[in-house]
């Protein structure tokens, strides 16, 4: 089962929608490496990707939101803060084991929660706002 990106999952804002379709193409790559037995050697890249790649979205994000006044602008920061705090518990985890099976399943769930309960959920309403 490959984890794709679809139109349906698109908000209507070009440059987050561009930066979702990236975290997209970053889970497929781990979902194929687990595929591969590769996983152990990939969540390595997976973790310093999120790590740049929240700081840019969620600032990218949260800015637009600020932009068109958008009301659920609190919830959607907690939101970020919390994804980043279990990155922050994960990459630890990471540099202490050195990317055992928790970290790997971790590290899976918490992407694919993100995937499929974040950015369907609450980061459409955003476009439907605009």
């Amino acid at each position: 089962m490959a984890i794709v990106w679809t139109n349906d999952l698109s908000i209507g804002v070009n440059s987050i929608d561009a930066q979702h379709q990236q975290l997209f193409k970053m889970a497929d790559e781990l979902f194929e490496a687990g595929k591969t037995g590769k996983t152990k050697e990939k969540i390595g890249e997976l973790l310093s990707f999120l790590d740049s790649y929240t700081k840019q979205h969620f600032s990218d994000e949260e800015a637009y939101m600020k932009s068109i006044n958008y009301p659920g602008l609190a919830e959607q920061q907690a939101a970020h803060k919390a994804f980043v705090n279990e990155l922050t518990k994960l990459k630890a985890e990471y540099d202490k084991s050195g990317g055992n099976i928790a970290v790997i399943i971790g590290a899976n769930q918490m992407v694919v929660d993100w995937l499929t309960k974040h950015i369907s959920g609450m980061d459409k309403k955003i476009g439907t706002h605009a």
